[in-house]
């Protein structure tokens, strides 16, 4: 048995991120207003000095205020919504070949939490690592995520999985797109670049890992 490691957006689901996607849609919906756009505007005012360039990667402050319950509700369906033809294919038939396999498949992304675990349902995907946001009573806050799976922090984490699934890194495969993958990427020992950015193709060619598609 081994570990299957997908990122989610670029690698297995093309165009927009499915969190801008979703944000739209809560705006849709009427589940964004005029106090989570400001608390959002605030956030990137606030935590600039210790975010930088990734404080809007950070922002999940448009969730300020509400429910834990309402947001997960609104997730799942807005999962199947997206329709099929924003999948990554080849991606996905990696995915689907490791579930045929036995293998133990994992999202881990910086999309919401709520959106990996719908997608891990849709893709049929063993369990899901996603950002994790800061609660009080049951809301969410302005407050920076309490886990996100972006850049380093993504390595940071794979000690962590190691032991949940007791397989060591160099057993694990890891699918992602983008150059701020390369830290996490480093140090699996299977790394497959799918549809990559040219940092990642590069570093991906230079090194003689997969890339998809062929």
């Amino acid at each position: 048995m081994r570990l299957a490691i997908f990122d989610v957006d670029g690698t297995l689901v093309s165009g927009r991120s499915t969190e801008k996607r979703f944000m739209a849609w809560l705006l849709r919906r009427g589940h964004i207003g005029p106090f989570q756009i400001l608390s959002a505007a605030w956030f990137v005012v606030r935590w600039f000095p210790r975010f930088g360039r990734h404080v809007f990667r950070k922002n999940k402050a448009y969730l300020n205020g509400l429910p834990v319950s309402l947001v997960a509700d609104e997730a799942k369906q807005f999962v199947q919504s997206v329709p099929d033809a924003a999948w990554v294919e080849p991606a996905l038939a990696e995915l689907r070949q490791h579930g045929k396999n036995g293998d133990i498949v994992v999202l881990l992304s910086g999309t919401l939490q709520p959106i990996a675990e719908s997608l891990c349902s849709r893709f049929g995907a063993d369990g899901s690592l996603g950002t994790e946001c800061h609660v009080e009573q049951q809301r969410f806050t302005a407050s920076p995520p309490v886990q996100h799976p972006f850049y380093d922090e993504k390595a940071d984490m794979l000690p962590s999985i190691c032991e949940t699934y007791r397989i060591a890194a160099g057993e694990i495969y890891a699918y992602a797109d983008s150059h701020f993958d390369i830290p996490l990427l480093r140090k699996v020992g299977h790394p497959v670049a799918v549809c990559p950015d040219r940092t990642l193709a590069e570093w991906a060619r230079a090194n003689n890992h997969r890339i998809l598609p062929h």
